[in-house]
């Protein structure tokens, strides 16, 4: 069974763990933590809020709050990388653009990653569950706005304004603090103000939120804090994941995957809400 996780805690009120590795995770664990990587990373890849997958994971396990958004943060960061490999395709003419728009997603990232660690942790605690449930129906919604957004019609060109540099940073702030479901905004954001395919818009949005949990993973790394031997099995299932969301994710039904997310989500707000 899983070993009781001793605490400490750190002058701003995050709590992390100072057990050795082999005392922290079984090989059962170990096992979930991999395979929940693994959907989150080619859930990511296809459509974003793959977190809903891994975070509640590591809730279940005892992480902290915090810690676990840490956690995950690092441990998905990796399958967003390859994902955008595994889309270079699409990618090899948006890149001008791409430059554009990452710079104000990193800067979100940053600041949603110092808000994270700023602010009372139990602000966290009280803020996660909502933003969750918020997650679950975007993604529940996201058919219909999809077909909302699609019926439009729209002037033709590419090119970034100042509206869609605003969303993009305003989804760093959210994927820096929490990131769930912040590929969900993103490709609505950019399917509502840029007039593209939706395949190479979402390899864009690989990109962006590469960026955001980049830079916050950045600040993650040097407050410390992060707990490592679950970020490392997560990374190396997201690794994995990012390369199937890009090649046959799309053939799974949506249904079925949509589902899991929100299932998990809800046990992740009733982790958060039940003592």
């Amino acid at each position: 069974g899983h070993v009781p996780v001793d605490v400490e805690e750190v002058p701003d009120g995050v709590r992390t763990t100072w057990l050795p590795w082999a005392a922290r995770v079984t090989l059962v664990e170990a096992a979930v933590l991999l395979v929940a990587g693994l959907g989150a990373g080619t859930i990511n890849t296809v459509v974003g809020s793959g977190s809903l997958i891994t975070f509640p994971v590591l809730l279940a396990f005892g992480y902290p709050p915090v810690v676990a958004n840490m956690t995950n943060n690092l441990g998905v960061l990796p399958g967003s990388m390859s994902g955008t490999v595994a889309y270079r395709a699409e990618l090899r003419d948006q890149w001008p653009r791409a430059l554009r728009l990452v710079g104000a997603s990193v800067v979100g990232g940053l600041l949603g990653a110092v808000l994270l660690l700023r602010l009372p942790a139990a602000a966290f605690d009280a803020i996660v569950p909502t933003l969750i449930l918020l997650a679950c129906a975007l993604v529940v919604l996201q058919p219909w706005l999809r077909r909302r957004i699609s019926a439009r019609r729209r002037t033709p060109g590419g090119r970034p304004g100042p509206a869609l540099s605003a969303g993009v940073f305003s989804t760093g702030v959210y994927g820096g603090y929490f990131g769930a479901a912040q590929g969900v905004l993103l490709i609505a954001l950019l399917d509502i103000l840029l007039d593209d395919e939706l395949n190479r818009l979402n390899a864009l949005k690989n990109v962006l939120a590469t960026g955001a949990n980049g830079a916050a993973a950045v600040v993650f790394v040097v407050h410390g804090g992060v707990a490592w031997d679950a970020a490392a099995l997560i990374a190396l299932g997201s690794v994995v994941g990012g390369q199937i969301g890009a090649r046959i994710g799309r053939r799974l039904p949506p249904g079925i995957y949509r589902g899991v997310i929100v299932v998990v989500g809800v046990a992740a707000v009733v982790k958060l809400l039940v003592p």
